[in-house]
């Protein structure tokens, strides 16, 4: 429909057009990136460019990106490619760092969702050899943003590395890979307005890490395959954009706290790390006895595209591992949802989200509604 209301931009956001044209222009270009000739040195300019627009992102150099499929194998680099002794990581990360490595050892998180620095302490203080902490810079689910910096105080003073899942985070706060320290830094495309099917993981100049993917020299024999060109040029793009346009991503969080009074009118809900700093364009919240599953078809069938917390492959809603980790209960995780803004949201968005909202709370036969302030 041509009226639909697209809430769900940490799943994936609307292409940037300069990420369009990008990709068209490399579509557009015949050659391999390997080649020695014309035609494959003008693909390897427009890889190099996008790494440099990649790592002014991020705070980085060129040299520290390696271009990946995804934001899932940049993590499973990460996590496979250091060697390391024991591996800690926060219980709220996404399935490609939770089920990267077997073995790993989960950190808490408060009921904010916050992770307990002081376990993190315990935890390296006992451990021998050598660590990798991963500990992702903002929740893609409730948007709640890490302390990073304090994480990597703590294991420097143990020897430790620092992995930073920031694929949610990039695009919508300022990312600096040299101020947080951190030493292993993943992205996606997708996320920030780029094509979907590219990634990068970023590490720091001097550490040794062993491709998991091999037969081939590209990104310096640290992912085998024939790049992406045209996915590269077009994530170099959407980097380029979003890098020029953080500031109105900022803004997005007054949008957000519309939202939270809109639906707070009419019902009683809860907003999940709503006490701790979150992305400006995230919320999760719960509709009191109504279950997830039945809100997505009600706010599809209303021209509203949210997302639930968490879903499986077979698409089937399950209790979410983040709200489990934050001492929620599977019967109220089962009632949330996720709204997630975009660089292309509308103000006008927020009041059909909530009349939307207001309607599938009513058809539910909830009982709990209020009546309007005023």
């Amino acid at each position: 429909m041509t009226d639909t209301v697209y809430m769900d931009h940490n799943a994936t956001t609307t292409v940037r057009p300069e990420a369009a044209s990008a990709v068209c222009e490399a579509l557009a270009l015949t050659g391999n990136a390997s080649s020695v000739h014309r035609h494959g040195r003008l693909a390897r300019r427009l890889i190099e460019d996008a790494r440099d627009e990649v790592a002014a992102l991020v705070g980085a150099s060129p040299n520290d990106v390696i271009f990946t499929g995804c934001g899932t194998e940049a993590n499973n680099l990460a996590l496979l490619g250091v060697a390391v002794d024991h591996r800690f990581v926060s219980a709220i990360e996404h399935p490609s760092v939770l089920q990267a490595a077997d073995g790993a050892t989960p950190l808490a998180v408060d009921d904010n969702g916050i992770i307990d620095l002081a376990a993190l302490q315990a935890l390296l203080s006992a451990a021998s050899g050598r660590s990798l902490v991963s500990v992702m810079l903002a929740n893609n689910e409730t948007g709640v943003i890490q302390p990073v910096a304090d994480v990597v105080r703590i294991a420097e003073a143990h020897g430790a590395l620092v992995h930073c899942d920031a694929v949610q985070a990039a695009g919508k706060m300022a990312v600096d890979m040299g101020a947080l320290g951190v030493d292993l830094l993943s992205l996606s495309a997708h996320k920030i307005g780029g094509p979907q099917g590219v990634g990068a993981l970023l590490v720091k100049p001097g550490l040794e890490i062993k491709a998991q993917l091999k037969g081939g020299g590209q990104e310096r024999r640290l992912r085998a395959g024939t790049e992406n060109v045209a996915g590269i040029a077009g994530f170099g793009a959407a980097a380029k954009a979003v890098l020029a346009g953080l500031e109105a991503m900022a803004e997005l969080a007054s949008w957000r706290d519309l939202l939270v009074t809109g639906v707070r009118q009419l019902t009683h809900t809860r907003v999940y790390g709503e006490a701790v700093d979150r992305l400006p364009n995230t919320v999760c919240l719960a509709m009191p006895g109504v279950p997830a599953e039945t809100q997505l078809m009600a706010f599809d069938l209303a021209g509203v595209c949210v997302s639930a917390g968490s879903a499986c492959s077979s698409g089937k809603i399950e209790p979410s591992h983040v709200l489990a980790a934050m001492g929620v209960n599977d019967d109220e995780a089962l009632t949330a949802i996720r709204v997630s803004l975009g660089w292309n949201s509308k103000k006008a968005d927020i009041d059909r989200f909530v009349d939307a909202w207001g309607a599938i709370f009513a058809r539910a036969g909830n009982g709990q509604t209020r009546a309007m302030a005023g």
